[in-house]
């Protein structure tokens, strides 16, 4: 089951970021759009909250946190405190996205005074996905702030959003943590040996959030089951498109980065027998073998398309459709260099 963090918890990869924070607001210096940006996993939304409840908090600490005892904190923590809005995707929409609707009704109430706060607080989450018309409703309100009113935009793709949006806010960039940094707060919350730890926090890429909510007994299993597909289509022992199939079943971002993270393994060894880093060290073996086969061209060029697919996961495009592509294609790579590795993850 995932570990549950404590909404107040001060994360030591924050404390920076914090510090930032709370001199740019004693300068008075806040500005009017944050966009938070960062990889999944590094405690974006963490950290917005906290921001979000020391602002509407009426009696911070020293260290510009929420007290969590006023009637603003209670209020904020309950959800109902009248100058705290979140907007999100609508949860019974097929496209996942945010539309122009409640854009159009963050305009309006951006340009109402605080009932209780100093300002108030909008919460675009995630903002790139917002679609086309209403990142256009947003710059409008972006262009023509109205009353006090802070928008805290997250995302993991800031790419996507359009650059006239970006332009206009101030960026906050949370990045993953050092391994020994992220290894020591999540140890004590997961009881297990600091190998396993370590280990763990490569299969999620650095991101502690993401060893907590994703890297379980069952992820490990499913994470297994797929290196296992991609070795039997690499020897000619699977067929691509029936694989695709079950690796749809496990899910298509769960297999798409793992997918991208093999890949980027093989090229690694294929430049240096020990790299300085590997994601997966219970796959090195059998993707050595691989890597003296392949040719490097066509990984990178398949390993591009990996990432693209994996920007595109959360999108209304058919998804088996895309792992049957991206896997006929690594057949394909194997074929070519007659690839057949012998070896299986343990």
């Amino acid at each position: 089951m995932p570990v549950a963090v404590p909404e107040d918890e001060r994360l030591p990869w924050h404390e920076a970021l914090w510090g930032r924070l709370c001199a740019v607001r004693t300068a008075g210096r806040l500005p009017h759009a944050l966009l938070i940006a960062g990889p999944r996993g590094v405690g974006k939304r963490h950290l917005v909250w906290q921001l979000a409840r020391a602002l509407l908090c009426t009696n911070p600490d020293t260290q510009g946190h929420a007290c969590g005892l006023c009637a603003d904190c209670r209020l904020a923590v309950a959800g109902s405190h009248p100058d705290l809005q979140q907007v999100s995707p609508d949860p019974d929409s097929k496209s996942g996205e945010i539309g122009i609707e409640p854009i159009r009704d963050l305009a309006d109430r951006t340009s109402l005074t605080p009932s209780r706060a100093p300002r108030k607080l909008i919460l675009i989450d995630p903002a790139d996905r917002m679609n086309i018309a209403a990142a256009n409703a947003l710059l409008k309100t972006l262009e023509e702030p109205a009353g006090e009113a802070l928008l805290c935009l997250i995302a993991e793709q800031p790419g996507r959003l359009p650059a006239t949006i970006r332009s206009r806010c101030q960026w906050l960039r949370v990045a993953i943590p050092s391994q020994s940094e992220a290894a020591a707060w999540l140890a004590p919350r997961m009881g297990l040996e600091p190998e396993e730890v370590a280990a763990r926090l490569r299969l999620a890429y650095g991101a502690p959030f993401r060893v907590l909510s994703e890297v379980d007994g069952a992820f490990l299993d499913q994470r297994r089951t797929l290196f296992d597909g991609l070795l039997g289509i690499a020897g000619g022992e699977r067929d691509p498109v029936g694989e695709a199939g079950a690796w749809n079943g496990v899910g298509a971002r769960l297999s798409l980065d793992c997918l991208s993270g093999w890949l980027c393994d093989l090229l690694r060894l294929r430049v240096v027998a020990e790299p300085p880093r590997l994601g997966d060290l219970d796959a090195r073996g059998a993707l050595a073998e691989l890597a003296a086969r392949i040719d490097g061209a066509q990984t990178h060029r398949l390993l591009r398309r990996v990432l693209e697919a994996r920007g595109l996961a959360d999108s209304t495009l058919n998804p088996l459709m895309i792992l049957e592509s991206l896997l006929i294609e690594w057949s394909l790579v194997c074929q070519a260099q007659g690839a057949s590795p012998s070896g299986r993850a343990s």
